[in-house]
């Protein structure tokens, strides 16, 4: 069995080729530019691999709703040249077999439910926090859906007491993404997040920052597990402090070993690594040509 798989990126596109046990035995990737050349490059990939299914997992917001005549397409991204595009129609053009669509982060949340930290495991919630921050969310063995998808990237918080940055996200300014994200650690401290040393005060905000995003996530899906990956997350120092902010906003109300005295094991990094989102787009692919 040969499962296409796609993780779309609004940075770049990772394409792959894997099997039903999860093993991923070919990618490439490119850099995210306009649709058509980007797909040009999608379908070079693919026009001689033979595959049975694809699997799909965009940057967004995309549109999921089957029923909607607009499903397939990117919506309100800012990324130029994306907004209405016909993403999953193109694909579809282009190759007959059956393709599974879904968010990025949806789609590492699946990866990680099926392969990952979370096997095993009805539920998990997984966030990326990286040039942006999305939330995919797994419940009950289902990917969560809903009016549209899961933008928990944009939840509002309370700022921190020593935060005068305004924050960098163009809908909402100091949302989760707009103060947490790569953008922002340089916006505030005018620093790439990947120069700024292990000590520095910028590592303690930033915990603040996705600490009440978890314990908010805790209180509202209340998951078996949280991953906490992408590019922000590959700074180490930073999961002892969300762990850390978790436990100081939640304040004991929620009674459960995973917090008391499991939370090393309960908010983890992906254990997929940087193959969550690759990962997950073949697992959307095995569901569309199991469906």
């Amino acid at each position: 069995m040969r499962i296409g798989a796609i993780e779309a990126g609004g940075t770049k596109f990772v394409c792959g080729i894997g099997n039903e046990h999860g093993t991923i035995e070919d990618r490439t990737s490119f850099p995210t530019e306009q649709p058509e050349k980007t797909l040009a490059q999608v379908f070079e990939y693919f026009k001689d691999k033979g595959v049975d299914a694809i699997g799909i997992g965009s940057f967004g917001p995309i549109n999921i709703d089957v029923a909607s005549p607009m499903y397939g397409y990117v919506t309100t991204t800012p990324k130029p040249g994306w907004t209405g595009y016909p993403f999953l129609p193109a694909l579809k053009r282009e190759f007959d077999v059956p393709m599974g669509w879904d968010t990025d982060v949806n789609a590492a949340a699946l990866g990680e439910a099926t392969w990952g930290a979370a096997a095993g495991l009805d539920s998990c919630v997984y966030y990326t926090i990286g040039t942006g921050v999305g939330v995919g969310v797994y419940a009950e063995g289902k990917l969560v859906h809903g009016l549209v998808h899961p933008e928990g990237g944009h939840v509002l918080l309370r700022r921190h007491p020593a935060d005068e940055y305004e924050g960098f996200c163009p809908y909402h300014g100091d949302c989760l993404e707009g103060l947490a994200a790569g953008p922002a650690l340089q916006g505030r401290w005018k620093i790439k997040g990947s120069d700024i040393p292990q000590d520095h005060p910028a590592w303690q905000m930033e915990a603040y920052y996705i600490g009440q995003a978890v314990a908010n996530t805790v209180l509202m899906l209340s998951p078996k597990r949280i991953i906490l990956g992408g590019g922000v997350m590959h700074q180490p120092q930073l999961f002892p402090m969300v762990r850390a902010e978790v436990l100081k906003a939640l304040n004991g109300y929620v009674s459960s070993d995973a917090l008391a005295a499991g939370i090393d094991t309960y908010i983890v990094p992906p254990g997929l690594g940087d193959n969550a989102g690759l990962s997950g787009a073949l697992a959307l692919g095995l569901r569309a040509l199991g469906q």
